[in-house]
C-alpha cells in the first residue's frame, strides 16, 4: 500500500507519548505512527498539565491541524480515548477532513462516562492505588519515589480531567469508530459498544484477553486489528 496514512496516538493517564513509540516499528509502514504529547509529561514536562478535556482537545486540534493531511486516523486508550473524540470534533470544526477511523480503547462511550469520583485532587496514596488497581505499572516503577515524583503530577491531572468531563450534544462524527476492550476490565461490554452512538458512519467492537492495560499483554493481536481496519478504510475508498 503506497499511501501513507498518519495515525495519532492519545496516551492514558500520566503516560507520555513515548508508549507508542514501538509501534512505529510494529505496524505496516503504510501506518505512520504519530504519538500526541500532552503538556506536563514527557517532552513537554515543563508546561502546566491541563485539567479540562475539552479545552486541550481544542489545543491540540490547533497544533495538529496542519499536519494531519487527508488521511489520518486518531487512537486513544483510556481517558486517551475521549481526548481522541472530542480532537476529532474539534479537527472538523476546524475544516480537517473527518479521520479515516477513531480507535476508542479501554474506555466507556462518552455519554456513559461517570468519573465524577476524580473531580477532586487526590492524594499520593490514594493515586498509588488507583495505579495498583488499574494493573499497568509495574510494583517496582510504584516503589520508586523519584520516579512517581515525575508521574503522580500529570496523573493527578488526568484524573481531574476525567472527572470533570461532560460530554456535549451534538452529531455523530462522520467517520467509523471502532471500539476496543479488555474482557476483564471494569468497563462493560456494554459500555464500550454505546461508542456506536457517536458515529454515523459505521462501528466494529472487539474484545480481547486481558484487563484495563490488555494492550501491553495482547499487543500484537491489537494492532493487527487495527491495521485490519485502517487498510479495509483504504480499500473502500480506492473502490468509491
Amino acid at each position: 500500500m503506497s499511501d501513507t496514512i498518519r495515525l495519532f496516538c492519545l496516551p492514558h493517564s500520566g503516560a507520555t507519548a513515548q508508549g507508542y513509540l514501538r509501534w512505529t516499528k510494529a505496524l505496516p509502514s503504510w501506518i505512520s505512527v504519530r504519538p500526541v504529547e500532552t503538556p506536563g509529561r514527557g517532552a513537554r514536562a515543563g508546561e502546566a498539565p491541563r485539567t479540562d478535556l475539552v479545552a486541550l482537545a481544542q489545543d491540540l486540534a490547533a497544533e495538529l491541524r496542519p499536519h494531519v493531511g487527508s488521511r489520518y486516523a486518531l487512537f486513544g486508550h483510556s481517558i486517551g480515548a475521549v481526548v481522541a473524540f472530542e480532537l476529532a470534533h474539534a479537527l472538523i470544526d476546524r475544516g480537517a477532513p473527518p479521520p479515516l477511523r477513531l480507535f476508542a480503547s479501554a474506555s466507556a462511550a462518552p455519554a456513559l462516562r461517570d468519573d465524577r469520583g476524580r473531580a477532586a485532587p487526590m492524594s499520593d496514596e490514594r493515586l498509588l492505588d488507583e495505579l495498583r488497581r488499574l494493573g499497568g505499572t509495574p510494583e517496582e516503577a510504584l516503589a520508586a519515589p523519584e520516579l512517581m515524583a515525575l508521574v503522580l503530577p500529570a496523573l493527578r491531572a488526568d484524573f481531574l480531567m476525567s472527572g470533570g468531563y461532560v460530554r456535549r450534544p451534538r452529531a455523530p462524527l462522520p467517520c467509523p469508530i471502532t471500539a476496543l476492550g479488555g474482557a476483564q476490565d471494569d468497563v462493560a461490554p456494554d459500555a464500550i459498544a454505546a461508542w456506536e452512538a457517536e458515529t454515523s458512519a459505521g462501528f466494529a467492537m472487539r474484545l480481547f484477553e486481558g484487563g484495563h492495560f490488555f494492550i501491553h499483554g495482547q499487543e500484537r493481536e491489537a494492532l493487527d486489528f487495527v491495521a485490519a481496519g485502517l487498510s479495509a478504510m483504504t480499500a473502500a475508498r480506492a473502490a468509491a
